[in-house]
């Protein structure tokens, strides 16, 4: 099938509008699930395939033949899905909107997204009562959990360290969760 793409490619260089529309119907198809797989819009992604035949067809002549055609016509697809993922990723700011401050000097004002006083609180919260409950634990609980998921240790770490086998250093952490979970639970 690829010498009925290069007979179609010579036909539509030479002015035939069928060979163009031919072309176009043979590989709408793919172009639009490459698109789409970038854009995840059925309206952009519908523009994108036509502004792909578009590019494809102004740039035909630059088509070289050692090529798969719809090896180049997938590149060209993909390029646009890109530059339109980017462009509605550019978020511009106005150096014109700088604004005088009292002491003369021109300031710009840039909001802060990234901070959320609420979300803060909530997770410093969260960790005081995580510290709270394993506080709370019977000492030979605290201890295997505290080696285990502060210290990051084996459990033959710590079953060399505590002097106990490792079958009871799995026990007690198996337990100390159990207790942690109930806990939690609560607050």
């Amino acid at each position: 099938m690829p010498d009925l793409d290069k007979t179609l490619i010579e036909s539509a260089l030479a002015g035939s509008q069928d060979a163009y529309r031919e072309l176009m119907e043979r590989h709408r198809t793919a172009i639009y699930h490459i698109v789409f797989k970038f854009v995840r819009e059925k309206e952009a992604t519908n523009d994108l395939v036509q502004e792909t035949f578009m590019k494809a067809f102004a740039s035909l002549e630059t088509y070289r033949s050692e090529y798969k055609f719809s090896t180049w016509l997938y590149r060209i697809a993909a390029n646009s899905a890109i530059d339109f993922l980017r462009k509605q990723k550019i978020k511009t700011l106005s150096l014109d909107a700088a604004s005088d401050s009292s002491d003369g000097r021109s300031e710009i004002d840039v909001a802060d997204y990234s901070y959320h006083p609420e979300r803060d609180l909530e997770e410093r919260e969260r960790r005081v009562s995580i510290q709270e409950a394993i506080d709370s634990l019977p000492e030979k609980y605290r201890t295997v959990i505290l080696y285990r998921h502060k210290d990051d240790r084996s459990y033959e770490e710590i079953s060399a360290a505590l002097n106990i086998p490792i079958g009871t250093v799995k026990a007690r952490i198996f337990r100390a969760r159990e207790l942690l979970k109930k806990k939690l639970k609560t607050i």
